[in-house]
């Protein structure tokens, strides 16, 4: 992949968009971060079909990682959708019915990383509530404080002061550093 990446970027994306429907897991996956390292915008409309189709979270993950290196703000709508997919159906019927599966850990991570980077304002309400939710994963706390800082809009400083007092110091220290990003007002 590395010779392909030499190439111009739309060139490149170009070459490595027909291998995120190889039926390779690995190869989706090795594609998507590819496309991000483009930077090619041909890449969003293909990375966000395998973000939201894709079976496998690893591909899905590295689609939302991609997502995020390109900064498109196509991809923000999304990437909203990939966090908003906490909780799925517990019963087949439900899926027959379009429910869908609870979102994978790392996906979701992945897609407030990528929201943080595209510096959307939009994501600001559902990365406070993720901030705020303490049966969250520590992890995914500690990324929507990160995220929030790289956004750096005013909203979320009382979400953040909140987390200054956190039991996990890691988050606390994250709320921190977001908040001295956002600045003093």
């Amino acid at each position: 992949m590395q010779a392909v990446l030499a190439l111009p970027a739309d060139e490149a994306a170009a070459l490595l968009i027909p291998l995120l429907q190889d039926r390779n897991e690995f190869v989706r996956q090795e594609a998507a971060y590819a496309l991000g390292r483009t930077g090619s915008h041909l890449a969003v409309e293909p990375l966000i079909e395998a973000l939201e189709r894709d079976r496998k979270s690893g591909v899905r993950g590295a689609a939302a990682v991609a997502l995020g290196q390109i900064g498109d703000d196509r991809a923000a709508g999304p990437l909203i959708r990939t966090l908003e997919r906490r909780f799925g159906s517990r019963n087949a019927l439900g899926r027959l019915f379009g429910r869908t599966q609870p979102e994978n850990e790392f996906v979701r991570r992945s897609a407030i990383r990528s929201l943080g980077k595209m510096k959307w304002r939009g994501a600001v309400p559902i990365l406070i509530e993720i901030l705020n939710d303490e049966r969250a994963e520590g992890d995914l706390r500690r990324e929507a404080a990160y995220a929030l800082g790289l956004i750096g809009d005013r909203a979320a400083a009382p979400a953040l002061r909140a987390a200054l007092s956190a039991r996990d110091p890691y988050l606390a220290r994250i709320a921190f550093e977001a908040l001295s990003r956002i600045g003093p007002g």
